[in-house]
Formats: C-alpha cells, structure tokens, sequence
C-alpha cells in the first residue's frame, strides 16, 4: 500500500499516474452500473507515491577523474 498499490515497475517507469486514472475511470464505471455494490460515491483515498529510494545514492555533482 506505499506505493499506492501499484507495481514497482509502474511507479519506477512512470506508468502510475495513468494507471491510476484507468482505475479510477474503471471504478466510475463500475459504479454506475452497480452503485448498491460501493458504500461511497467517491474513489479511495490513495496516499501520494514516495520519493526515489536509493542504496548507495550517487553523490550529485561530483564527477571521477582518471588518473
């Protein structure tokens, strides 16, 4: 549920954000259709997605030199 129930791969590849809008238009669907089956008129609150997580982040603006 961190990840807003989506895929590793969905949040790491960008794919989220219009994977949560086809679900969101799937439940308004479905909720038409059969409103007796959804207590609420409104989709489920889903927590924003997380930040980047590293390990061994890169350290920013420091480029190796060869020797």
């Amino acid at each position: 549920s961190g990840i807003g129930f989506h895929t590793p791969a969905n949040v790491h590849y960008g794919f989220a954000d219009s994977v949560a809008v086809k679900r969101s238009q799937t439940l308004a669907a479905a909720r038409a259709k059969h409103p007796q089956r959804f207590s609420k008129a409104t989709d489920p609150k889903i927590l924003a997605l997380p930040g980047p997580a590293w390990i061994n982040q890169p350290k920013e603006g420091t480029e190796t030199e060869a020797a």
